[in-house]
């Protein structure tokens, strides 16, 4: 094993950490775009059926 073995885990998991982290930011601003879209179809669907 290297001397710097701690180190180089650390940093791994920490950069591991901040993709995740990125990765779950942006499914969750695409989850609330959907929403928005569909409840803008529904409003608009709505007042058509009106």
């Amino acid at each position: 094993m290297g001397r710097r073995n701690e180190t180089n885990r650390l940093e791994h998991k920490k950069k591991t950490d901040q993709k995740k982290k990125r990765e779950q930011k942006a499914e969750k601003l695409r989850k609330n775009k959907l929403k928005e879209i569909i409840k803008m179809n529904n409003a608009s669907n709505e007042a058509q059926t009106e």
